[in-house]
Parts: structure tokens; C-alpha cells; sequence
């Protein structure tokens, strides 16, 4: 078999893999040792090519990152993060959908997972969106699209991976994405309107008080502010270090766990072994996940670039057209439609490689074209048939897949007008830039 073949053997062989519902990681390393035999190299390479597939020093964000996430959620501090963001908005027509909103896109970007954000905080803000008013399925379409657009939001673990990729700096695409993050955020807002449900919202808020009832409001907001200064501050402390050049995206992530530890156990006194054990056993678990998509799919890229797939592709995407609007047009719908069926960090490993050197080839600025990317994948964590937070979302409410997918509609379509006007306004993006 000729070395194309091979090279089109393994991308066949990857899908029907997925299809059949391997997982993803054995989907890529199964299909790449099968296309590493028909080339006729040795599979004792496999070993030096997962290794050398991690051993990245920028790879070493991610873990800690979800460490962080889980720490926070863990001590309480998303708890008190909702209370007072209820308090300062909760009481206005709609107030817990922006309250949702927010919480949303500020956890899931310190957490840097979108289903783990829906499964940490997504019972809470469903439920007093529906004391205020909110359907239950529009209410998980809300969190689904908030955990999911959060990615885009530094710190970002897929802004990380994208940095180590394409060899850009990682600071850079987190100043970057500040602005179209907040934008598609912005955005979900306008969708609020479509979400009431039928009934009276004043008599179902009262079903369950808010925070320190019988305080004045004045004394509530405060009393919340003090109680979640720390949670707010977490930002902060992280983006402010990274920015001012305190410490770099890597190092920040380990600064956030150790952030986390001191509120929880200094300040909060939230911290116990039992705590400690179960974010330590799920952020090792999620990042053993992550980690080992991230090692096989370095089998799948080398034989990618042994089989010059990418120039062969490459190629194929720039006779397209002349029209480089075209192109961009193609490569968003082919992340969209990817990002039905696959992960987003699986997305990126299998399609940067192909779409990097079309960028560079058109003059496209690696940054913004990261921040388009990862808008795009964000998308694809709530759009059917297989958007992992709505899988989440459908099992912690116990609704059918569908009815939330319904529910996440309206924000569909915002999101998908914040990534026309990124992609249309590169300067979104790079305002901040030098």
C-alpha cells in the first residue's frame, strides 16, 4: 500500500473507530499504529513518540489548572461566588439569568473544563433560575453554553494547547480572547428574554430565601462581597500575574492551586482531608483523560507530517478559491461540524496541524485565528448529537437530551453571531496587541 493510502487509511480507520465508540484516545493511537505498520516502521518508535508528545513544559497548565477548578469548587467558593451575584442582580426582572450567565463564564474559565464546570455549578444555577422564573430546560441550555463559551475565556486550557501547537505565545491568546469572550457572553444575554417560563416568578422565588434574609440590601451585598472576596479575586491574582509578567500561563496554574489551598484552608476553613482527597482523585482522573488524548494524538500527527497529509490537504483547502473569506468560511464550518462528534481538544490535535499552515499561508494572525478556533470549539460543546454538556446537562436535570438541546437553541444562535463578527473584526482580538 502507498504511503497515501496509508496517510487516508488512518483518518478511515479513526472515524469508523468513532463510530463503533471506542474511545478517543484509542480511536487516534489504534488508528496511527495501523498506518505506522503499513509505512513500515518499526512500533518500538511508539514508545519515544508518546513521550515526546507530553513532555511539553507549557502541557504541564493543564493539570494544575483543573486542580485549581476542582479545588475552588470543592472549598465552597463557587457556592459563595452565586450568593452574591444573586444578591446584587437576583431581585431585577430575569436577574438570575444574567446571575447564571456570569457565574458561568467566570468558573468554567477557572476551571478550564466546560462538562466539569455544568456538573460543579450547574444543579445550583438551574435551580434558582427556575425559582425565578426560567423554564428547566432553557435554564440548562443557559449553563451549557455559559461552561462552554467560558473556554474561550483565559485562563483557558484550550488557548494552552493551541499556544504549544502552533507555537505561539500563550500570553498573547489569553490577552487575545478577553474581549470575545466577554462578547459571546454579552451576547447570551440577549437571548434571556425567550427563557420565561409560564407562572408566577415573584411566588416561586420565595420558595427559597435569599442569602441572610432579613437584612437590609445594602447589608446583604456587602455581607456577600466580604464572603466571596477571595473567589472574586482569583482572576486577579491569575491574569495580573500573567500580564504584569510575574509568572507565566504555566506557572500560573500552579500559583491558582496554591491560591486555592490558602482560601480554602487560611481563610475559609473549608479544607479537610476528605476534600482535599476527592479534588485531588478527580483532577488526576480528568487529566489522565486529557492527557492521554494529547499523548496518542502525537502518534496521529507524525504520521500526519511522515505522510505529508498536511500538504496534501493543505493544498486541497487553498485550490478551494482564490477567496480567502471562502476559505476561512470552510475551515469554521469544518470545526463546527467536528465539533458535533468530537472533543475539542481531539479537534484541535487532529485539524491545527492541517489548517496552521493554511493560515500562515494566507497571512493570518496565529493569534486571532486561535481566539476564532476556540470560539468555534466552544460552539460544539452544546450542539447536538454529541455536545458533551449537554449530556451533563440532561443527566443532572433529568431531562431528555432533546428538550435541552431546545433549550440551548436561542444561545446557538448568539454564539454563532459573536463568531461571525471575531471572525469579520479581527481587531476583536487584537485590540490589546502590540
Amino acid at each position: 500500500m502507498s504511503e497515501i493510502g496509508a496517510g487516508s487509511l488512518m483518518v478511515g480507520l479513526f472515524f469508523l473507530f468513532l463510530i463503533l465508540r471506542v474511545p478517543v484516545a484509542f480511536a487516534l493511537g489504534l488508528s496511527a499504529m495501523v498506518a505506522m505498520w503499513q509505512l513500515g516502521f518499526g512500533l518500538d518508535l511508539i514508545g519515544d513518540l508518546l513521550t515526546a508528545g507530553i513532555a511539553k513544559f507549557s502541557l504541564l497548565a493543564i493539570p494544575f489548572f483543573i486542580l485549581a477548578g476542582n479545588l475552588m469548587g470543592r472549598l465552597g467558593i463557587a457556592e459563595r461566588m452565586i450568593r452574591f451575584f444573586r444578591v446584587l442582580v437576583g431581585g431585577l426582572p430575569g436577574g438570575m439569568g444574567l446571575v447564571g450567565t456570569v457565574v458561568c463564564l467566570f468558573w468554567g474559565a477557572v476551571s478550564g473544563s466546560g462538562p466539569a464546570s455544568v456538573a460543579a455549578i450547574g444543579p445550583m444555577i438551574i435551580r434558582s433560575m427556575e425559582e425565578d422564573g426560567y423554564s428547566r430546560a432553557f435554564a440548562a441550555g443557559l449553563v451549557c453554553t455559559g461552561a462552554a463559551m467560558s473556554i474561550v475565556i483565559p485562563p483557558s486550557i484550550g488557548l494552552v494547547i493551541y499556544g504549544v501547537l502552533a507555537e505561539t505565545s500563550i500570553a498573547d491568546l489569553f490577552i487575545a480572547a478577553i474581549i470575545p469572550g466577554l462578547l459571546c457572553g454579552a451576547l447570551m444575554l440577549c437571548a434571556l428574554p425567550f427563557g420565561r417560563a409560564s407562572g408566577d416568578a415573584a411566588a416561586t422565588r420565595a420558595l427559597v430565601p435569599p442569602p441572610y434574609p432579613g437584612m437590609a440590601y445594602g447589608a446583604r451585598l456587602w455581607r456577600c462581597f466580604l464572603d466571596s472576596f477571595w473567589g472574586l479575586m482569583t482572576p486577579v491574582v491569575i491574569l495580573g500575574g500573567i500580564y504584569s509578567g510575574i509568572f507565566t500561563p504555566t506557572e500560573a496554574a500552579i500559583v491558582a492551586s496554591v491560591y486555592a489551598l490558602a482560601v480554602g484552608g487560611l481563610i475559609y476553613r473549608t479544607l479537610n482531608i476528605d476534600s482535599l482527597y476527592r479534588a485531588l482523585v478527580d483532577s488526576a482522573s480528568s487529566s489522565a483523560v486529557v492527557m492521554l488524548v494529547v499523548a496518542y494524538a502525537g502518534l496521529f500527527g507524525w504520521v500526519v507530517t511522515v505522510d505529508d497529509l498536511v500538504g496534501s490537504y493543505s493544498e486541497a483547502l487553498l485550490g478551494l478559491s482564490s477567496n480567502t473569506f471562502v476559505i476561512l468560511a470552510v475551515i469554521m464550518l469544518v470545526l463546527l461540524i467536528c465539533g458535533m462528534f468530537m472533543d475539542a481538544i481531539t479537534i484541535m490535535l487532529i485539524c491545527l496541524p492541517i489548517f496552521l499552515p493554511v493560515a500562515r499561508e494566507l497571512g493570518w494572525d496565529p493569534v486571532w485565528f486561535g481566539v476564532l478556533v476556540m470560539v468555534n470549539l466552544a460552539i460544539g460543546l452544546f450542539t447536538p448529537p454529541v455536545g458533551i454538556n449537554l449530556y451533563v446537562a440532561a443527566n443532572i436535570t433529568r431531562l431528555p437530551l432533546e428538550k435541552v438541546a431546545r433549550g440551548a437553541l436561542p444561545f446557538l444562535i448568539s454564539s454563532l453571531i459573536g463568531l461571525a463578527l471575531i471572525a469579520g473584526i479581527p481587531a476583536l482580538s487584537l485590540v490589546f496587541m502590540d
